[in-house]
């Protein structure tokens, strides 16, 4: 059984212990090094965030770069939890299966870095996960990444949680060539009102932005499936676009919210390219 799933079995199950955060890092680094991507820190005040990328440079005009979920954030519904490290990283293993061209992986802050030793105060997993400064350091990231690879145009990349900072950070940016955001939390408001949840005080929201994502070619995949964020809320938000603009939003029917994605990326990535 693959290592992944193991890890949720054991999440799921109650079980008394959940995988450390170094457990969690070692089955990340595990599934880079498979496909040839190694593990490097980028500062960017006022965290320090973690990228996986080619070990060996592929310098393109075009970078994909993939951002990660909310990850663990929340032990119990009520309960956050001590270390937001993803018990299974989606982000990152679509990111290994991205297709063609250059990619990147970046990580939410205070992942993969030992929170508690990082001092990652708890609201950046809980309700400031899309505040200002979060979404700044996401950007130094970025710009480091973009420097790395020598790039000129951005693709950015974001699933769950990661959709809002991919389409925050796009919102700023005048690089970013294409959105794509799989089964992406792009109005928090609206999600947390459907599930009877606190408001993400301190957040951004991008529901917020839709004026300057308008001239970004945007695609947004949701699951038909997907109890966590469901279709109909992502499908509301490529609704507030005119005709006019760019933004195509595509339901997969048997899809939830982490299974087939990564199983499907290379078919569905081809279904983009196809659509220009």
């Amino acid at each position: 059984m693959k290592a992944w799933v193991i890890l949720l079995l054991l999440a799921l199950a109650g079980c008394r212990t959940v995988p450390t955060q170094d457990e969690r890092r070692l089955h990340a680094d595990t599934l880079a090094a498979r496909h040839g991507y190694q593990a490097i820190s980028i500062p960017a005040k006022p965290f320090t965030l973690m990228s996986y990328v080619p070990i060996e440079n592929r310098f393109n005009e075009t970078l994909s770069i993939y951002i990660e979920g909310d990850g663990f954030s929340w032990r119990t519904r009520s309960q956050p939890s001590d270390d937001p490290t993803p018990l299974d990283p989606l982000a990152l293993r679509l990111a290994l299966e991205h297709p063609g061209g250059n990619a990147a992986y970046l990580a939410r802050p205070c992942q993969f870095v030992d929170a508690q030793q990082a001092d990652c105060a708890e609201h950046y997993w809980t309700n400031k996960r899309f505040a200002p400064e979060v979404i700044e350091a996401t950007n130094q990231a970025i710009d480091a990444l973009k420097t790395r690879f020598k790039a000129q145009r951005l693709v950015l990349v974001g699933y769950s949680g990661g959709a809002a900072v991919a389409a925050l950070v796009a919102a700023q940016r005048s690089d970013v060539t294409m959105l794509v955001t799989v089964a992406g939390n792009l109005d928090h408001r609206a999600w947390t009102t459907h599930h009877h949840l606190q408001p993400l005080s301190g957040s951004l929201n991008p529901a917020d932005a839709i004026g300057s994502l308008r001239k970004i070619k945007q695609w947004h995949y949701v699951g038909g499936r997907d109890q966590v964020v469901p279709p109909e809320l992502g499908q509301a938000f490529a609704a507030r676009f005119a005709s006019k603009d760019r933004v195509a939003i595509s339901v997969e029917p048997d899809f939830d919210h982490r299974c087939c994605w990564a199983e499907s990326w290379p078919k569905l990535w081809q279904r983009i390219m196809n659509n220009p």
